[in-house]
């Protein structure tokens, strides 16, 4: 009897005791995981860099969609706010004279923080089976397109006289950026979403991104207008 307890308090003690963040629908971690606790700070950048870009590409090919769900971050959703605030402020100079931009910079931090919040809520409240921080990360770098379509259209204001024509091409840019911003995030948190409240998930994710699009096109207006 006393060998008895002795091994049951034994195996009490090799019982282990670390957390860890559980990803719903992602494959367990490896046991043997490269610890970064004595690697260089170049190795880390890099590493943290490289990760950031595949994150990218996944958005461009949402055909493999666990990687943004299964190591999400929040590196590459404040890249992208940050460079579309200084893309978009001072854009609307032409009306204000004594504008410097902040109140433009601004407005594309709260809608692109606070709507991504409550994407993220309005999804968890319809039972999807999805963390709060990577249904964030999800919108945040499915903004990508329209980035590219915010850089278009900047490049399209600069290098000639605005017309009619000019005006189309940002335009279908912009509609092409939304499109495919919308299209990948619904392919990332689909399979997240409960069966018959799909339509009720995408709805304000459609939203989310139509409202960005609203702000690349409204604030790149030509300062010669």
């Amino acid at each position: 009897m006393a060998d008895v307890d002795f091994q049951g308090q034994g195996d009490l003690n090799d019982v282990s005791l670390e957390g860890d963040i559980t990803v719903p629908g992602a494959p367990e971690p490896e046991d043997e995981e490269l610890s970064t606790l004595d690697e260089p700070v170049k190795d880390t950048v890099f590493r943290d860099v490289k990760a950031v870009g595949q994150k990218f590409f996944h958005v461009l090919l949402p055909r493999q969609s666990r990687t943004l769900l299964r190591d999400w971050d929040w590196w590459g959703p404040l890249i992208l706010c940050v460079f579309m605030g200084m893309m978009l402020q001072g854009s609307s100079e032409h009306l204000d004279k004594m504008n410097d931009g902040g109140p433009q910079f601004a407005e594309v931090f709260v809608i692109y923080w606070v709507g991504a919040v409550v994407v993220t809520l309005n999804t968890k409240l319809l039972g999807g089976n999805i963390s709060f921080f990577q249904s964030v990360c999800v919108l945040g770098y499915c903004v990508f397109p329209l980035s590219i379509s915010l850089v278009i259209c900047r490049i399209v204001l600069i290098a000639a006289e605005q017309t009619t024509g000019l005006f189309i091409v940002r335009f279908v840019a912009v509609i092409l950026g939304f499109a495919w911003s919308t299209f990948a995030s619904t392919a990332f948190l689909a399979d997240c979403q409960p069966p018959n409240r799909k339509a009720l998930a995408v709805y304000p994710i459609f939203l989310f991104y139509f409202v960005i699009s609203w702000l690349i096109i409204s604030h790149t207006h030509s300062n010669n207008v």
